[in-house]
């Protein structure tokens, strides 16, 4: 089972019609006993960054960090994916996972901010969840902050500034557009999450 967890601020319809148009078996939880006995984890996001101060509640980001140290498959998606740095300069008071290096940054003042629309990716050899998805292919964005490219990004994207469009790090994968929203490439990254 693919548990996709509600914190308040996910996109939490479209990805779960998303998998399910794929045939996986999923539910949408904000219970810790779900995550903990979940084959594999969604974390969406949309909106504020200072959303995931909810995960604190209710032991939410204990068991969703108890799963990642024991190898259970995660995918963050948009401020799931960013939830994954030390934090962001969205919400300076709330910490991120810090399981990836840097903070989420917003785009400078002479990009038009939010970034909205289709945008392509340049994949980086090696990707698990990426894999069969063609370098240059367009995905969907919605976003004002970005996380910086680092050794653990997967795909970059060119938007005034590069910046990390995927990350993946052992069981841990993150992408900062939507899938759900990306047609067919999309759900070839989640179908590929599937697989994992």
């Amino acid at each position: 089972m693919i548990a996709i967890i509600d914190y308040g601020a996910g996109n939490l319809t479209s990805v779960r019609k998303a998998f399910e148009h794929l045939g996986a078996d999923v539910c949408v939880t904000s219970h810790p006993l779900d995550v903990a006995r979940a084959a594999k984890l969604v974390l969406p996001g949309v909106g504020h960054f200072s959303a995931t101060a909810a995960l604190r509640r209710d032991g939410m980001q204990e068991a969703i960090l108890n799963a990642l140290r024991s190898g259970t498959p995660f995918l963050g998606i948009c401020v799931g994916m960013q939830w994954l740095f030390e934090g962001s300069a969205e919400a300076p008071q709330v910490g991120g996972a810090r399981l990836l290096r840097g903070v989420c940054a917003p785009f400078p003042q002479h990009v038009k901010s939010p970034h909205v629309g289709w945008n392509s990716i340049e994949i980086r050899p090696g990707s698990r969840l990426l894999r069969g998805v063609r370098s240059g292919a367009f995905v969907y964005y919605a976003h004002s902050f970005f996380g910086p490219v680092t050794g653990d990004v997967a795909a970059e994207t060119e938007y005034g500034i590069t910046f990390a469009a995927a990350v993946e790090r052992d069981e841990i994968f993150g992408v900062q557009f939507h899938p759900e929203k990306s047609g067919a490439t999309g759900l070839a990254i989640l179908n590929n999450f599937c697989e994992l």
